[in-house]
C-alpha cells in the first residue's frame, strides 16, 4: 500500500472511531416530537456551497441532500403516512442556537464535529472530511511564514476562526485578523485589497471560486491548514442520533456517499482520496 493511501486510510479510521456523544437524551425525545407533529425541521445555510446553499429558491447541497435522505428513512422507520420537511435558514453565527432553542432538529450544513461542541450537542457519524484553506490575492502570502504584518480575513463562528487565531498566537505571528459575518463579506474584502488572504473551509472556498464570476486573479492555496470531520449536528438525544446514524450507515454501505457527492457538487469536482476512504469505512454494520 502506498504511503499516502495508508496515511489517508489511517486518518479516516481515526475520524470514524471518534464516536458520538454519550450524553443522555433530552427530556423530550426528538423522534416522539417528529412522530406526533409529522414534521422534521432541517436547518441550512445559504452561503456554504457545496454543502448547503439555495438553488432556484430551494435549499440544496451535499449536507442538505443527506438530511433529505435521513428524513425519508425516518418516515419509514416511524411508519408515517407523510412527513413534512420544513427548512430553517441559519448562519454560521446562529446555527447552534437553532438547536438549543428547539427551532431545528438537524443542522444540514458544514459543521465540524469537535469535542468541545459535543459537550452541548450530538453529531452523526462523519459525513465528510475537509479542512481549512485560504484564498489569496496574487500578492498574498504563500505560506504561514508570510502572514506576519498582513491583514487576514476569516469567517466568524467557525472552527477555522478558532484555529487561525491559535495558529497566529502559537507561532507569535503579528497579523491583523478581520472576522467576516459571511463569505460574501470576506470575499469583498479580498477583492478590494482590505485583506491579502481569506480563510474558510477549503471545499467551500473551492466551490465559490468555481462559481465566482468576479474571482479574477484570486487563487486557492494548495495546503490544508487543518483536517476536520463533518457531521450532522443535533440536540443531545441518543435515540434520535441512532436513527440518523442508521439511515446514513445504510446509505454509505451501499456507496451512496459518493453518489450524493457527485449529485451535489460541481461535475468537475472529484472526491478526494480521504473522502473515498471515509465512504468505504463509515457505514456502520447493524
Amino acid at each position: 500500500m502506498h504511503g499516502m493511501t495508508r496515511l489517508l486510510l489511517t486518518a479516516a479510521l481515526a475520524i470514524l472511531t471518534a464516536g458520538a456523544s454519550v450524553a443522555p437524551a433530552s427530556a423530550e425525545g426528538t423522534l416522539d416530537r417528529i412522530r406526533q407533529s409529522g414534521e422534521i425541521r432541517l436547518a441550512y445555510r445559504a452561503d456554504a456551497a457545496p454543502f448547503s446553499f439555495v438553488k432556484d429558491g430551494v435549499p440544496a447541497g451535499y449536507s442538505v441532500e443527506l438530511c433529505r435522505i435521513v428524513a425519508d428513512a425516518l418516515k419509514s422507520a416511524l411508519a408515517l403516512d407523510a412527513l413534512q420537511v420544513s427548512f430553517v435558514e441559519v448562519s454560521a453565527a446562529d446555527r447552534f442556537a437553532a438547536l438549543a432553542e428547539d427551532r431545528a432538529d438537524l443542522l444540514c450544513e458544514a459543521t465540524t464535529a469537535t469535542l468541545a461542541r459535543r459537550e452541548a450537542m450530538d453529531f452523526s457519524i462523519p459525513t465528510y472530511v475537509s479542512g481549512a484553506g485560504m484564498v489569496i490575492r496574487p500578492d498574498g502570502p504563500a505560506s504561514v511564514e508570510d502572514f506576519s504584518g498582513r491583514k487576514l480575513g476569516v469567517l466568524g463562528g467557525t472552527t477555522t476562526e478558532r484555529d487561525i487565531k491559535a495558529l497566529l498566537a502559537g507561532q507569535n505571528i503579528q497579523a491583523e485578523l478581520k472576522v467576516a459575518k459571511s463569505h460574501d463579506e470576506g470575499f469583498s474584502w479580498l477583492r478590494a485589497g482590505e485583506v491579502s488572504a481569506y480563510f474558510g473551509d477549503r471545499a467551500i472556498l473551492e466551490e465559490r471560486l468555481r462559481a465566482e464570476t468576479q474571482a479574477g486573479d484570486l487563487l486557492l492555496a494548495d495546503q490544508y491548514l487543518t483536517i476536520e470531520p463533518y457531521g450532522l449536528a443535533m440536540r443531545i438525544d441518543a435515540e434520535f442520533r441512532l436513527a440518523v446514524d442508521r439511515a446514513l450507515s445504510h446509505l454509505f454501505r451501499s456507496g451512496g456517499m459518493i453518489k450524493v457527492f457527485r449529485k451535489s457538487v460541481d461535475p468537475q469536482a472529484k472526491p478526494s482520496e480521504l473522502l473515498k476512504a471515509l465512504s468505504r469505512m463509515s457505514g456502520l454494520p447493524e
